[in-house]
């Protein structure tokens, strides 16, 4: 079996902006405060509608075999267009179990959104059983099958007013949570030319999603205390044994503990 974590970083789409709000002439910085002010005056917040949103980052965990990986999909010279491809095309190559955190209110649609516009097929991905009989009752699409785990949705009983962020989960199972990078800070990183720290930044939401992942899987039954552990040590070694900055701070924020058993 294969399970794939992923986090998508967005920016505001400064094309669309133009045409919607009528923003010809301006910068780009100042089409993004008129895309900004617009959703805060008439939604209470800076957070843009999800048709409005660019992606810059898709980070992933795989879990397959006897391996672990963590990175970032393209590179930094990457298009958006390209970057939502190889995520579908990972789907259409390994069928994997997809785990996130919100992954149902923000990341997939926002990858729905992305891949119209730039012509992905994804033939696997919206497979709901007419050429694969085994995708009737369990894919991607269906809020309640198991080929996409949305932790956040899941754990909350599918309840709005109890959900929880991922960096609260993360703190409150003792794992590194957020490391002075938030997501409300991408597109000033974005526009200082920051985009290998938003690429960074989104790995290491992933390694926290896929270690409460790990714990979801302890609490219903799927992993013992002992295989729970071996992935979680698993995890620390392929930290320790990389090169890149963030991964070792992650390990430092990150102190060995025994997991919890019930009293």
């Amino acid at each position: 079996m294969s399970i794939l974590v992923f986090d998508i970083e967005t920016v505001p789409d400064l094309e669309l902006g133009r045409r919607v709000f009528g923003l010809d002439g301006l910068s780009d910085s100042q089409v993004a405060k008129a895309m900004f002010a617009h959703a805060r005056q008439h939604g209470g917040s800076e957070f843009l509608p999800h048709e409005q949103h660019r992606i810059v980052a898709i980070s992933c965990v795989l879990r397959r075999g006897d391996t672990l990986k963590v990175w970032s999909l393209g590179d930094l010279e990457s298009s958006e267009g390209e970057l939502v491809a190889r995520f579908f095309e990972g789907i259409d190559r390994y069928t994997p179990t997809l785990v996130s955190w919100n992954g149902s209110g923000f990341d997939l649609p926002v990858l729905h959104y992305r891949a119209l516009k730039h012509g992905v097929v994804a033939r696997r991905y919206w497979e709901t059983g007419a050429e694969d009989s085994s995708f009737k009752w369990n894919n991607y699409l269906s809020r309640f099958h198991e080929r996409h785990t949305d932790l956040m949705d899941v754990l909350s009983a599918y309840q709005p007013r109890a959900k929880a962020s991922l960096s609260d989960m993360a703190y409150l199972l003792g794992f590194p949570g957020k490391l002075g990078f938030s997501g409300d800070q991408v597109w000033g990183a974005y526009e200082a030319g920051n985009l290998e720290g938003i690429r960074r930044y989104c790995e290491t939401d992933v390694l926290n999603t896929w270690l409460v992942y790990l714990r979801f899987q302890r609490m219903r039954g799927h992993l013992d205390e002992i295989e729970c552990a071996n992935e979680e040590t698993r995890v620390r070694e392929l930290l320790a044994n990389s090169a890149e900055p963030h991964f070792a701070e992650f390990l430092a924020a990150w102190p060995e503990s025994p997991l919890p058993t019930p009293r």
